[in-house]
């Protein structure tokens, strides 16, 4: 199987304290893959050098073949990478639809645009029934179905999902985590941002474990989940 993205020994800093320590990663094409760690363990820097918002200080990010570190987030984008970004970010005060269109700003082609709005409404059929509703009256999890469905209108190849259980009820992260399946089962990539191993690893392919910036676990799935250090983490 292809490798979709590849991370080779990142370095990321601010104000010259490096925050990722030589990181190094691969998602392979077709797969789910995770990133586990707790708050202040590197995931947000990860996440904004993979998007050109946070540029390393050392260190390769490839996607595709091409090396994409130091693009700015726009090239990032149209190279085929969207980002479902942590605690959604909806514009409350406008349309479900006129949400769902801001993510094929790139797409000039308006059969395409229509399209993918279908695409998004067979997968929440909820947001079709409610297209012309303002975006900031809706639920949590609704608004967490808007910010998947804006991510999926760029028709991406790879998605990079931060933190989609962020505030949300167990009823809402299990449906959210049932989405980011079948979405991959489409074959889209998808790089899994998450604290929540539970869901996380019932889902992914293989995973990373970031800690203080580092890589320190790493395998399948099943193999995260009988890692004893892991166990301890984040299983009890």
């Amino acid at each position: 199987m292809k490798d979709a993205l590849t991370v080779e020994g990142l370095y990321t800093a601010y104000d010259r304290a490096d925050v990722l320590v030589d990181v190094s990663l691969v998602a392979r094409a077709g797969e789910i893959t995770c990133i586990l760690g707790s708050n202040g363990s590197g995931k947000t820097t990860l996440v904004r050098s993979i998007l050109g918002l946070t540029r390393p200080r050392a260190g390769r990010i490839v996607f595709e073949g091409a090396d994409i570190a130091g693009l700015p987030t726009h090239a990032v984008i149209a190279r085929g990478i969207a980002c479902i970004p942590e605690g959604r970010r909806i514009f409350p005060k406008l349309t479900i639809e006129e949400n769902l269109r801001l993510g094929a700003y790139q797409e000039h082609d308006v059969a395409k645009i229509r399209g993918r709005l279908q695409g998004v409404y067979r997968v929440f059929p909820r947001l079709e029934e409610r297209m012309r509703q303002l975006a900031g009256t809706m639920s949590g999890g609704e608004q967490a179905m808007i910010s998947i469905g804006r991510g999926m209108m760029a028709a991406p190849r790879m998605l990079l999902i931060d933190e989609p259980s962020l505030g949300l009820s167990p009823l809402f992260v299990a449906q959210n985590f049932d989405v980011i399946r079948r979405i991959n089962e489409q074959g889209i990539t998808v790089l899994l941002v998450e604290q929540n191993a539970h869901q996380t690893l019932a889902i992914a392919h293989r995973g990373y474990v970031l800690s203080q910036g580092r890589v320190v676990a790493y395998g399948s799935a099943a193999q995260l989940r009988e890692n004893e250090e892991v166990r301890q983490a984040y299983f009890g």
